[in-house]
């Protein structure tokens, strides 16, 4: 009997066991298993891509040709350069098909590329922008230099597949390979340029969506709050003018009634003014605004905040709302003792570091507004990092970009 340590693998006991073992993890990673005599369905996959390659390749030979030199042709009168423009968008259209094609038959994933960008810069700025779309001409040189390749496979694989039966299996994952290594160094998108395209189109949805969330927060609030309390009010002095003459002392009553409605509706709106930005922040700073924060909070907190200069309005503002959200954190789940919070400075960076001594276990996905902090620095380039281990103590550590005050 085999003893196995915890937490480890089981290990097959015979070879053919191991085998699929084998072929098991590689496909995990994407990778087909070994090639070996004799046909399965991953062999047979190749084969079809490969007697594929011959009339795809012409098609997107004749593609690029074409639209390549008449463009060049063309590109002396007013329709030459837009019309290669059209062609590069068709060339990104070819390049989707490829993709799904190696996807299909050679299981070859490939991260889509970011559709292209056009600022509205006018048309000859609009026409520049599709000239120098990279993805497009990636996709063009494939077109291009693929048609002798194409041929070879072709060729071969069809005679393999009548004379050279046996090692067949063996030249086909061979010239797969060469296809998987083409399609990944020509089609995929260009890997930081993509994926800081892709990372700016997610957080521009986050930056709308928490946009429209404040919004609505902020209108029911109003509608809920201090709206609903003045008109209160408004009739309230209504019934009381009515009185006036008749009954004074209940027309005194109600006036006095009314007064208490109007701190009442104040301090509403200096409480919804707080949570928009509070008047503290922008007159003295993240020092006194966060010490304002601190002494709400249900539990005793200290402040440490280091910082050579006030940064910009912006990230001072998602800095106190960020430690704000925290602490309300800390005063309705941790069940702790004390509270500190740090802000410093290093580099281009602004570190706010919250820690509590409560009974930890907090998650990202427990309710608790975590995710929605995670995601609004995410947003700004920021970073937002929680360890919370059950029993505590809980310690959330968040960047931000520094960025200069204008002004400053």
């Amino acid at each position: 009997m085999t003893m196995l340590e915890s937490g480890s693998k089981p290990v097959s006991s015979t070879p053919s066991a191991q085998a699929a073992d084998r072929a098991a993890a590689a496909a995990d990673d994407g990778r087909p298993p070994p090639a070996r005599l004799g046909y399965d369905r991953h062999t047979w996959r190749e084969i079809s891509f490969l007697l594929t390659n011959l009339p795809v390749t012409l098609i997107g030979f004749l593609y690029v040709v074409t639209t390549v030199s008449t463009g060049v042709a063309l590109s002396v009168t007013v329709i030459g350069l837009p019309w290669l423009v059209v062609g590069l968008s068709g060339a990104r259209w070819l390049g989707r098909r490829e993709r799904a094609r190696a996807r299909a038959l050679l299981g070859v994933r490939i991260d889509e590329p970011s559709p292209l960008y056009r600022r509205r810069e006018g048309t000859l700025g609009r026409i520049w922008t599709g000239l120098k779309d990279p993805v497009a001409w990636r996709t063009m040189l494939y077109g291009f230099i693929r048609l002798p390749w194409g041929v070879v496979t072709f060729v071969i694989t069809l005679v393999g597949l009548i004379v050279l039966w046996p090692v067949l299996p063996f030249l086909v994952r061979g010239m797969a390979n060469a296809d998987r290594a083409m399609a990944r160094g020509l089609l995929a998108p260009s890997d930081e340029l993509e994926r800081r395209i892709a990372e700016l189109e997610s957080d521009r949805g986050v930056v709308v969506d928490t946009a429209a969330a404040d919004l609505r927060r902020i209108e029911r609030d109003l509608h809920d709050g201090a709206q609903a309390r003045l008109v209160a009010l408004a009739m309230g002095l209504g019934l009381a003018k009515e009185k006036l003459l008749e009954d004074p002392e209940a027309a005194a009553r109600m006036v006095d009634e009314a007064h208490g409605e109007v701190k009442l509706a104040l301090q509403e709106l200096r409480d919804l003014a707080r949570g928009i930005h509070p008047a503290v922040l922008t007159d003295r700073g993240l020092d006194a605004a966060l010490s304002s924060v601190a002494s709400r909070c249900t539990v005793p907190v200290k402040v440490t905040v280091d910082l050579p200069a006030r940064p910009a309005a912006a990230i001072e503002g998602i800095a106190y709302f960020t430690v704000s959200e925290l602490l309300q954190n800390v005063s309705k789940h941790s069940g702790a003792r004390m509270a500190s919070v740090d802000v410093w400075r290093t580099e281009h960076r602004l570190l706010i570091q919250v820690r509590d001594d409560g009974h930890g276990g907090a998650r990202l996905d427990g309710g608790t507004g975590m995710s929605g902090l995670s995601e609004r620095l995410g947003a700004v380039d920021g970073l937002f990092v929680l360890d919370s281990p059950p029993g505590g103590p809980t310690t959330v550590t968040a960047e931000l970009p520094w960025r200069e005050r204008e002004g400053a």
